[in-house]
C-alpha cells in the first residue's frame, strides 16, 4: 500500500478513536460515584490523609504505581513528571506506591520526579481500589477522586498496560515500521 493510501487509512482509525474517546467521555460524565474511605497514607512529613492530598482542589488524581521495582511503572512516572505542571494546574496530583517514602524520596531525587509520593504499604487503598493482584503482587493503574463536602468519591479508574493512552512513548514507537520491536523500558540506557 502506498504512504498516501496508508496514511488515508490510519487517519481513518484516528477519527474513529477520537469519537471513541468522545463516548467514552459521555460515560465518564454520567458515572455514578463511589463513596470511599479516607485513607492515611506514609510520607516524608508524617500521615496524610487522602482528603488532604488534594489540598485546595476539588478533584484529585492518584497513580498507582508498583514502585521501584518496576521498569514500566517508572516509564509512566518519566512522563508523568513532564505533565505535572499542567495537571497540577487543574486537580491534585500524587503518585502511590508500597515503596517506604525515604525509598521513594531517593528514587524520586534520582529521576528528578517534582509530583508528591505517598506510601500506602500497611494500608488496605491499593486492594480496595483493585489495584493489588490475586497473588499479592501490585498493579499499575490510575484512581481519581472527588471531594463532596466531607465525602471523598472515586469518579473514575484503569489499569496501566504497555500501549495504553497513558504513556506518550508507545504511541510514538507505533509510527516506526516495526513498531516497538520488542521494546521495553529500562530504568536507564547506555
Amino acid at each position: 500500500m502506498s504512504y498516501r493510501e496508508s496514511n488515508r487509512q490510519l487517519t481513518a482509525y484516528r477519527e474513529q478513536l477520537t469519537e471513541l474517546r468522545r463516548k467514552m467521555r459521555e460515560v465518564q460524565a454520567a458515572i455514578e460515584p463511589e463513596p470511599v474511605a479516607d485513607y492515611v497514607f506514609a510520607t516524608p512529613a508524617g500521615p496524610r490523609s487522602l482528603s488532604a492530598l488534594f489540598g485546595d482542589k476539588r478533584d484529585l488524581i492518584v497513580i498507582h504505581n508498583m514502585g521501584t521495582s518496576c521498569p514500566a511503572c517508572t516509564l509512566w512516572a518519566d512522563g508523568f513528571n513532564g505533565l505535572y505542571p499542567h495537571i497540577a494546574d487543574r486537580a491534585a496530583f500524587v503518585v502511590a506506591s508500597p515503596d517506604p517514602p525515604e525509598v521513594q524520596q531517593r528514587f524520586a531525587a534520582g529521576r528528578g520526579w517534582r509530583f508528591p509520593m505517598v506510601s500506602h504499604d500497611g494500608t488496605d487503598f491499593a486492594a480496595d481500589m483493585g489495584y493489588r493482584s490475586d497473588s499479592g503482587g501490585w498493579r499499575p493503574g490510575v484512581s481519581v477522586f472527588q471531594r463532596d463536602g466531607a465525602r471523598i468519591l472515586r469518579v473514575a479508574d484503569t489499569g496501566f498496560c504497555p500501549d495504553d493512552d497513558f504513556c506518550a512513548l508507545w504511541h510514538l514507537l507505533d509510527l516506526l515500521p516495526e513498531g516497538a520491536a520488542g521494546w521495553r523500558p529500562q530504568f536507564s540506557y547506555t
